[in-house]
C-alpha cells in the first residue's frame, strides 16, 4: 500500500478536523507566548523599570527622582472601590513607619489623574498616586490584567531599594496585610 492509498482511506472531514485542531493549537501558543512576554514581573535584584507619570496633581512624577530611599511601588485594579480603598487606608495610616524608614509610597492604576484626585480627596489620601493611562508602566511590571474585557492594574506590589533595585516582590496582594507586609520586608532588609 502506497502513502497516497492510505491517505485517500481517511475521511475528508477527519483531515479537515486535524488540521483545524493543529492550526487552533499552533495559534495559541503564540498568543500565550505573546500574552506571558508582555506580562513579564520583574525580579528581585533586577533595576527597576523607569517611569514618569502624572500624579494626583497633574505633575509628572519620575521612579528616578526617588534614589537614595526605599520605594513602595503598588498597583492596584480601580479608585475607590472596596479592595482599593482598604488597601489605600492601610498605606495612609502607617505613612508616618514609612517616612522613619525612609520610603515613600508611589499607588498606581490606570484611573485617570482626575479620578485620583477625588480618591484622594474622598479617603484623606496624602502619599503619591500616579495615572497610568497609557497602561505602559503596568506592562512593564507584568501587572495588567483584564477584568471583564477592561485592561486594569493587577494587585502587585514591588519594593525598591534606595539603588533603583527590586528588593521583594508581591503579586496578587491581599489588601488587607499590604502594608504589614512591606512594612515587616523593610524592617527585615534595612538589617542588611
Amino acid at each position: 500500500m502506497s502513502e497516497q492509498d492510505s491517505l485517500e482511506e481517511i475521511p475528508m472531514s477527519k483531515l479537515l478536523l486535524t488540521s483545524a485542531a493543529l492550526v487552533f493549537v499552533v495559534l495559541g501558543a503564540f498568543a500565550i507566548r505573546s500574552f506571558a512576554a508582555d506580562n513579564v514581573v520583574p525580579e528581585v535584584g533586577q533595576i527597576a523599570p523607569t517611569f514618569t507619570l502624572p500624579s494626583q496633581e497633574g505633575t509628572p512624577v519620575s521612579l528616578d527622582s526617588y534614589k537614595g530611599k526605599w520605594v513602595v511601588l503598588y498597583f492596584y485594579p480601580k479608585d475607590m472601590t472596596s479592595g482599593c480603598t482598604r488597601e489605600a487606608h492601610e498605606f495612609q495610616n502607617d505613612l508616618e513607619k514609612y517616612r522613619a524608614a525612609n520610603a515613600v509610597i508611589l499607588g498606581v492604576s490606570v484611573d485617570s489623574v482626575d479620578s485620583h484626585k477625588q480618591f484622594c480627596a474622598k479617603d484623606s489620601l496624602s502619599f503619591t498616586l500616579l495615572s497610568d493611562a497609557e497602561k505602559k508602566v503596568v506592562a512593564n511590571y507584568g501587572s495588567l490584567g483584564d477584568y471583564m474585557g477592561i485592561k486594569i492594574a493587577k494587585r502587585n506590589t514591588f519594593l525598591i531599594d534606595p539603588n533603583g533595585k527590586i528588593a521583594k516582590v508581591w503579586t496578587g496582594v491581599d489588601p488587607a496585610h499590604a502594608s504589614d507586609e512591606v512594612l515587616t520586608a523593610l524592617a527585615e532588609l534595612g538589617k542588611h
